[in-house]
């Protein structure tokens, strides 16, 4: 691996799919991280599912080579046979991830694979695909506080201050998992009651708390609204610690955010807290 005093590279990389390219995209990006000197210059070309869309590719990835002098790396998950040997005749580092993983299974299981495009996100699996349809509708319903009607529904309900990082992993644990997540606000008035939103008194089983760093809260709202007491560093240090002791004080799980990715937080709730719910 490049050593972390080594000047950066800058490579162009496509991810290159006959559906949505997110297997793509979230494979590549996996490897990707693993290199810390690694800047890159991202391009999703999805539905690449007729020769024509192919060679339309190539041409794309080829005259990224002759621009930078660089071969680019590109990240494919065509499962065609035909499209994907043109792909193949791209100048460019080809990581072609369907051979590398389904290939091997293929000897190992003694069968063929199915060969099918958009197999992993096929909906004939209705009642999988329906929940999560429904998860994300409920996660958008109850976004913020902004209802608090059926939260006896949600599976989980996560607390904190705006900001925090609640509204992203609620959409996450829905769209990937079908949990029915809400999310609800701290605010001030809470922090001078000394006591959790009444509203959720009924619920304190299903919830779980989101901390941050003040300094990065600061951060954070700073881009949203710059120069303002809600994004002051004194203010995000009194709501964080008041927050921080309501969850104490009600004897809820928590963690903080701070330097953990949506993916991070989402895998911790599932794993530290609705695991040990009913399914």
């Amino acid at each position: 691996m490049t050593s972390n005093s080594s000047p950066p590279q800058i490579r162009d990389v496509f991810f290159v799919s006959d559906g949505t390219g997110i297997t793509s995209e979230t494979l590549g990006h996996s490897v990707l991280t693993q290199f810390d000197t690694l800047r890159v210059h991202q391009h999703r070309m999805s539905f690449v599912d007729t020769r024509e869309k192919a060679f339309d590719a190539i041409e794309r990835i080829n005259e990224s080579f002759h621009r930078h002098g660089r071969r680019p790396i590109v990240f494919s998950t065509l499962v065609n046979p035909s499209i994907n040997a043109i792909l193949n005749s791209a100048n460019a580092l080809i990581l072609d991830l369907f051979a590398t993983f389904v290939v091997p299974l293929e000897q190992e299981l003694g069968c063929k694979s199915t060969h099918t495009i958009g197999r992993s996100h096929n909906i004939s699996d209705s009642h999988t695909y329906s929940n999560r349809i429904e998860a994300i509708n409920f996660a958008l319903a109850h976004d913020d506080g902004q209802s608090v009607s059926e939260l006896q529904r949600a599976e989980v309900i996560l607390i904190g201050v705006s900001r925090c990082g609640k509204t992203p992993t609620s959409l996450y644990l829905a769209m990937q998992y079908g949990v029915k997540a809400a999310n609800y606000p701290l605010v001030p008035e809470d922090f001078e009651r000394g006591a959790l939103p009444g509203v959720l008194g009924s619920y304190r089983q299903k919830l779980f708390g989101l901390s941050i760093a003040p300094e990065r809260l600061a951060e954070v709202r700073n881009e949203r609204r710059p120069n303002s007491r809600y994004s002051s560093l004194d203010n995000c240090r009194y709501e964080v610690e008041e927050a921080e002791r309501l969850m104490r004080l009600g004897g809820l799980r928590w963690l903080s955010t701070t330097t953990k990715s949506i993916e991070e937080i989402a895998a911790t709730v599932l794993q530290d807290f609705l695991a040990e719910r009913p399914g």
